[in-house]
C-alpha cells in the first residue's frame, strides 16, 4: 500500500470517532500508537543483547501483549485498558536508573488518547499492524515518511503549528556543516528531529559498540511542544538511538549568560520557529542590545551563545531577518565581527504549501571575524514555477549550489547577481540590509487555486499580526520607560 493510501485509510477510521477533532489530534493519536509499536520492535532487538536489563514497559502493556492480536481486546474494554496504560507509563518507576524508562515516561507526560470508541481504535491498530513493520529493517524510515505524508495530505501544518523542514534542506545544511562522530551536535528547536536524523545519516555506518555509545551521547535536541517532542523521540529510536538526548523544554526560558563552557557544543543545525512573538519575561533572558519579540532572532542569538570557540552553525532564517534593522542589524553586525558569517544561500519558497515565505540558509563559525560573505540565489529548476505537495523540493535541486560551493565564483544572470562575494565594508555600507544581496528577480503575478490562495493569505496574515504585535510591544516598552 502506498503511503498516501495508508494515511487515507487511517484518517477514514479516525473520522468516525467522536473523540477526535481536527488534524492535530489525528497526528497525535497515530503518533503515540506508532511510538509504542516502534519501541516494542526495538526492545525485541535489545532482548538479544547480553546487557539487556529486562522489559522497559511492564509485561501486559507492551505492544505485543495487547495490540498485535487482531481479534484481541476491543470496545469499552480497550478504552479502559488504554486509560490504565497511560497511567502506568506516566508513573513508570525509574528508581533503577534505566534511561529507557525515563524516555517512555517523559514521552507520555503530555500526550493523550482522544478516541472514545474502542471498536474504531482496534480497527486503527489492526490497520497499522497490517501495513507498518518496524522489525523489517527496510522500513526504518517508514515513520518519518508517514508523518511527512500526513502533513502533506492533511495540509495541517499551519493550523497545528507544526512545520517540518524539507529533508533536502536538512540534508544540505548538514552536508556543508559536516559534523564528525564525536563532535557534539545540537538542534535547540528540533521539532520532529529532521536535522538530527540527517546528522546521523551523514556520519555513516556505525559498526562498533564504542561508536554507537559516542553517537548516543553527542546528539542533542530541545523541543518545547509535546507532539513534536514525541515525534522526535520516536524518530531517533528508529534510527538506533536507544535513549535520545531530547529535552522537552522551551530553549528561550534560560538566560543566555547562564550557559558555561560545559553547555557549549561543536555544531548547531536548526530551523527555529519564525513569525512568533515572545513576551517580556523571555526577552529579559538576552542582553539589552538583542532584546526583541521575534522568536527566530532570539533563537539565533541563543545559538551564538551555545557554540564553542570555532564551533559551526547552519540555520534557516526568513527573509525578514535579511532586510530587518534594529536588533536584526545588531545581530548581523555581531555575526560579521565575531562569528565568521561566510555563506548565505537564498532559497525560493521551499515550505509551500505550508508557508509562503522565502527563507535563507546562513553558515557561520564562532571565534573568527568574517572576511566577507558569499551570497548565492537558488532559483527554481527550469520549467518549475513553484514547489507543491505533489512536486516538492528534492535533494537534486541543491546540485547547482553544490557545484558552485566547490569553487565559489561570481555568477551574473540577465545582468543581475546570482552569486557574489560582498566584503564586510560593503555590507556595512548597505546598513546590514542583506536583502539587497543577490535578491530574487521580480516574479510575474501568480494565479493561485482558491484553497492555496486562502492558505497563503492566512500565513501572511499570521506573519503580519506577529509583526504588529512586536511593534506594539516595543512602543509600549518605550512608553513605560519614559514614564518611569
Amino acid at each position: 500500500m502506498a503511503m498516501s493510501a495508508l494515511i487515507k485509510s487511517l484518517e477514514d477510521i479516525m473520522r468516525k470517532d467522536a473523540g477526535l477533532n481536527g488534524d492535530a489530534q489525528y497526528i497525535e493519536q497515530i503518533t503515540w500508537l506508532l511510538f509504542l509499536k516502534a519501541f516494542d520492535a526495538k526492545e525485541m532487538e535489545w532482548e538479544l543483547r547480553h546487557d539487556y536489563r529486562g522489559s522497559t514497559i511492564p509485561e501486559g502493556f507492551r505492544w505485543r501483549d495487547w495490540a498485535e492480536d487482531k481479534e484481541g481486546i476491543t470496545g469499552d474494554a480497550l478504552i479502559k485498558f488504554v486509560d490504565e496504560l497511560f497511567d502506568k507509563l506516566k508513573k513508570l518507576d525509574v528508581s533503577d536508573g534505566d534511561l529507557r524508562k525515563f524516555v517512555v515516561r517523559n514521552v507520555f507526560t503530555d500526550i493523550n488518547n482522544y478516541m472514545k470508541s474502542g471498536i474504531y481504535l482496534r480497527q486503527l491498530i489492526n490497520r497499522m499492524n497490517e501495513k507498518v513493520d518496524f522489525i523489517d529493517s527496510t522500513q526504518k524510515h517508514t515513520f518519518n515518511e508517514l508523518y511527512e505524508g500526513m502533513l502533506k495530505d492533511l495540509q495541517s501544518a499551519g493550523r497545528a503549528g507544526e512545520f517540518y523542514t524539507p529533508r533536502p534542506v536538512t540534508n544540505f545544511i548538514v552536508e556543508k556543516i559536516d559534523p564528525k562522530l564525536g563532535e557534539t551536535v545540537l538542534d535547540p528547536a528540533c521539532g520532529t528531529g529532521g536535522f538530527l536524523t540527517s546528522t546521523i545519516a551523514h556520519m555513516g555506518s556505525i559498526t562498533t559498540t564504542e561508536q554507537l555509545h559516542t553517537l548516543q551521547t553527542t546528539i542533542f535536541g530541545w523541543e518545547k511542544k509535546p507532539l513534536p517532542y514525541l515525534l522526535a523521540m520516536t524518530n531517533l529510536i528508529l534510527h538506533d538511538i536507544e535513549t535520545p538526548q531530547i529535552r522537552h523544554i522551551n530553549s528561550l526560558n534560560r538566560p543566555v549568560t547562564d550557559y558555561s563552557a560545559k553547555d557549549r557544543v561543536d555544531v548547531i543545525v536548526a530551523n527555529p520557529p519564525f513569525g512568533g512573538a515572545e513576551d517580556d519575561a523571555v526577552k529579559q533572558n538576552f542582553p539589552a542590545e538583542f532584546r526583541t519579540s521575534e522568536t527566530a532572532d532570539l533563537f539565533l542569538v541563543l545559538m551564538m551563545y551555545l557554540l564553542k570557540d570555532k564551533g559551526r552553525c547552519g540555520v534557516v532564517l526568513p527573509d525578514g531577518f535579511m532586510f530587518g534593522d534594529g536588533v536584526k542589524a545588531a545581530i548581523k553586525k555581531r555575526m560579521l565581527e565575531e562569528y565568521g558569517l561566510h555563506t548565505i544561500i537564498r532559497l525560493p519558497q521551499v515550505f509551500k504549501p505550508y508557508a509562503s515565505v522565502n527563507t535563507n540558509l546562513l553558515f557561520f563559525q564562532k571565534g573568527v571575524p568574517s572576511r566577507g560573505v558569499w551570497f548565492y540565489r537558488l532559483d527554481y529548476p527550469e520549467g518549475v514555477k513553484s514547489f507543491t505537495k505533489t512536486k516538492p523540493m528534492l535533494d537534486k535541486h541543491f546540485d547547482p549550489v553544490r557545484e558552485w560551493w566547490a569553487d565559489k565564483q561570481p555568477i551574473i544572470v540577465d545582468g543581475k547577481d546570482k552569486a557574489r562575494f560582498f566584503t564586510v565594508e560593503e555590507l556595512v555600507a548597505l546598513n546590514y540590509n542583506f536583502d539587497k544581496c543577490c535578491p530574487f528577480p521580480h516574479e510575474d503575478e501568480e494565479i493561485l487555486e482558491p484553497a492555496e490562495l486562502i492558505a497563503r493569505y492566512q500565513a501572511e496574515r499570521t506573519e503580519l499580526n506577529a509583526s504588529i504585535d512586536r511593534i506594539l510591544a516595543d512602543i509600549s516598552a518605550m512608553l513605560e520607560g519614559k514614564e518611569s
